[in-house]
């Protein structure tokens, strides 16, 4: 590969001087005039030109977005410039462009969150990452969905290139969400048994596979829909012990399903609604309800006896507020946990990975246009 250690220059374009600071209102102005006259002999110093998911405004994704070509931007010393490989469309990159997500970029911003891409060139004073190293920005960082990133060194962690690379686009908000959930509450041990709705996302299929590595049974609530049997007997070959629909579970005495599994101690809740709930009806006294999505944008209502005669814990989590703590190493290691245990084909889910060029197809499939669909990874 011809691109290396560069030396930090400013790119020009139109004879105007751009840097990854400069905002992307103005960069997006200067794109407007004829193409890159002012580069010159500088590229050496600058990212390649840049085909990119942007957006101006919040409102419905497949409204606001447009794909549209970014100028090069000047590569600081400690700088690395990734060529990105693939990306997906996550639940909360459409609520970042929708506007209604906690955290969101300034505007006009690009896409995306988390991916993984191909080192293409590095700052001066980069140490311990070369061109063709693969990395995924850790913790996530916006403006995946694009074709070239620039940022820091300290955004990105490095991974093994062997493994698959629509897994490493997607190893950290989904699967390290599961992870931390099954660590961060309850002392599970083997034999234990946790109880989850949302089983069929890939945070419940990856519950679902993480607790049978530990010897914990999994209860997994799915939606009624067309493919619900289906969807059962998936689930139970990724290790789901029980797999019921809502409608099955509307009976006075859920623990009369259990059988021989042990009351389940943890629940995790990602719809809200009636199916937390359900999940409540499941807890065995003292149990605890981690709260991490609320799909169906619908309240959990709980009744009085579940606090005080089940002495039932109702938390939340949110993976960003944990990734912004001092857990640096801590973060790597697990990543790495988890993409092992990928490649080992120990862990998996299902994704589509779509060209980047039909990205507006893959976020119709992503916003549920096209029925139910696998999780959309852009490929670029």
């Amino acid at each position: 590969m011809a691109t290396a250690r560069i030396v930090s220059l400013k790119a020009l374009v139109h004879g105007v001087s751009v840097s990854r600071w400069t905002p992307l209102s103005r960069v997006l102005r200067l794109r407007s005039r004829p193409l890159y006259s002012a580069v010159r002999d500088y590229s050496a110093a600058i990212s390649p030109p840049s085909k990119a998911v942007v957006y101006d405004q919040h409102g419905s994704p497949d409204v606001v977005t447009r794909v549209t070509e970014l100028p090069p931007v000047e590569i600081n010393d400690n700088d690395v410039c990734v060529r990105m490989l693939a990306a997906p469309i996550n639940p909360s990159d459409i609520n970042r462009i929708e506007g209604v997500y906690p955290v969101r970029p300034p505007l006009p911003a690009v896409g995306g969150y988390e991916g993984v891409g191909e080192v293409h060139a590095i700052g001066s004073a980069v140490k311990g990452l070369s061109p063709g190293d693969w990395v995924i920005p850790s913790p996530p960082s916006s403006g995946t969905w694009q074709t070239y990133v620039v940022k820091e060194q300290s955004v990105w962690q490095k991974v093994d290139k062997s493994t698959p690379m629509e897994y490493a686009a997607t190893v950290i908000v989904n699967p390290l969400t599961a992870l931390r959930m099954l660590e961060d509450f309850i002392a599970l041990k083997s034999g234990d048994t946790i109880v989850q709705n949302g089983a069929t996302s890939i945070v419940g299929q990856c519950v679902i596979q993480l607790a049978r590595l530990r010897g914990i049974h999994s209860i997994n609530i799915i939606r009624d829909r067309a493919g619900s049997d289906e969807a059962k007997a998936h689930l139970k070959q990724l290790g789901a012990d029980e797999v019921y629909t809502e409608s099955q579970l509307e009976v006075k005495n859920v623990r009369g399903l259990l059988g021989n599994i042990p009351e389940p101690v943890l629940g995790f809740n990602c719809v809200g609604g009636n199916a937390a709930s359900l999940i409540l009806k499941f807890l065995k006294q003292g149990g605890t309800m981690v709260t991490y999505g609320g799909m169906s944008k619908k309240p959990i209502t709980v009744s009085t006896s579940a606090f005080i005669f089940k002495e039932l814990t109702l938390t939340g989590f949110w993976l960003q507020r944990w990734m912004s703590s001092d857990k640096a190493e801590e973060r790597q290691s697990m990543i790495d946990y988890l993409l092992g245990l990928c490649r080992d084909g120990k862990l998996k889910y299902e994704l589509e990975v779509a060209r980047f060029d039909d990205f507006h197809t893959a976020l119709e499939k992503a916003m549920g246009k096209r029925g139910r669909q696998p999780k959309q990874v852009l490929k670029f």
